[in-house]
């Protein structure tokens, strides 16, 4: 694993840390946008991880990108029309595809500011819990440039299309309470008890049988672009296979074995 993106696991609980607080966790080389990449991956193939938590080291959980790069022309911005645009499709959008594909719950525990592509990586998770010293912002087009990383697909489906326009259209911050009252975070807590929270969410999650948690997260995820028909045949086709699970079977003889009353 990339020294960019901190692997640990504990039971059945993984930790992911963006581990470059030189640069406020910025996402602006090949090397870290793999690093995510392939971290998903191993994630999706190990059925025994039933929730992840994303955060990151040091006083911000991601920065976006580096500036700098835009301003000499590296990284992103390196050639002509046609190789920005290649530089996005096969460098930084492969980081929402692979968290869209990742069937395993995610919390984003956002220790710190979330700019730009950071603000895109937290709606990347399922559920976003936030330090009091969190901010987010939509920032691109104060940059004179769009949201190159799936944003403009991501933040609405969090907050809202109003909100999310309001977002993308001034580039203006929110604070924690703000990003609350909003609907981007679920939740607001002390800087010291954050990964201490996302930690016993996590807990409660991984407490469930892992097959059931994947298949509702895939539903949920189809749900977003499926007919309403569509989504009950592949939820009919899921239950199928969830009723035939020794987890399901176990689940409800306990539930059955409860004292009455």
């Amino acid at each position: 694993m990339s020294d960019f993106v901190l692997f640990e696991r504990r039971d059945s609980i993984v930790t992911l840390t963006l581990n470059a607080p030189e640069t406020r966790n910025a996402l602006s080389s090949p090397a870290e946008w793999e690093a995510l990449v392939d971290a998903c991956e191993r994630i999706q193939a190990d059925l025994s991880v039933k929730a992840v938590i994303l955060t990151g080291a040091g006083s911000a959980f991601c920065a976006g990108g580096n500036v700098k790069d835009f301003r000499d022309k590296r990284g992103l911005a390196r050639g002509g029309g046609l190789d920005i645009r290649e530089n996005y499709r096969s460098g930084i959008q492969r980081i929402p595809l692979a968290f869209h594909r990742l069937d395993v719950p995610t919390i984003a525990a956002v220790n710190g500011p979330a700019i730009g592509a950071g603000c895109d990586l937290a709606c990347m998770a399922d559920i976003r819990i936030a330090s009091e010293s969190a901010s987010f912002a939509e920032s691109f087009v104060r940059l004179g440039i769009i949201p190159g990383d799936g944003g403009a697909w991501l933040l609405q489906r969090v907050v809202g299309y109003s909100k999310a326009a309001e977002m993308s259209f001034t580039g203006d911050r929110l604070d924690a309470a703000q990003a609350l009252e909003a609907g981007l975070v679920s939740r607001v807590v002390a800087p010291d008890v954050l990964l201490d929270a996302a930690m016993a969410l996590a807990e409660r999650i991984a407490a469930q049988p892992g097959h059931a948690l994947r298949m509702t997260k895939r539903l949920m995820r189809e749900a977003q672009t499926l007919r309403l028909e569509s989504l009950l045949e592949l939820s009919a086709a899921y239950q199928a296979l969830a009723h035939g699970s020794a987890d399901h079977e176990a689940a409800v003889a306990a539930f059955l074995d409860r004292p009455k009353g």
